[in-house]
């Protein structure tokens, strides 16, 4: 043995390393903590459905009005439909003086 050998092993004491009742605690705590957590986890994931994806199924559609039971719907009527129900968003942009300016075409 060196001299510095037994410097150093006189100036360590005995319990270092080791963990105290504190420690245990502490890794007790944080391990209840995660079992906690997954289980909670494991709860929320078995709510969620199997798949987020569309059904294949066709989805039913409502008629607004009896007339849509017998005549069928042209293209681009549902836009069309839309706008009528939300009259501002086809208004021409407005002027200085508060008028709309008439529609192109």
């Amino acid at each position: 043995m060196t001299g510095l050998d037994l410097v150093l092993a006189v100036q360590q004491p005995e319990d270092v390393g080791k963990s105290g009742p504190l420690g245990a605690l502490l890794t007790l705590i944080l391990l209840l903590a995660a079992f906690l957590l997954v289980k909670s986890m494991s709860k929320h994931l078995k709510r969620l459905p199997a798949s987020f994806d569309e059904p294949d199924a066709p989805q039913v559609v409502v008629p607004d009005t009896p007339a849509d039971l017998v005549e069928p719907r042209q293209p681009g009527q549902d836009l069309l439909d839309t706008l009528r129900r939300a009259p501002r968003a086809i208004e021409g942009p407005k002027r200085d003086d508060g008028r709309t300016d008439p529609p192109a075409g």
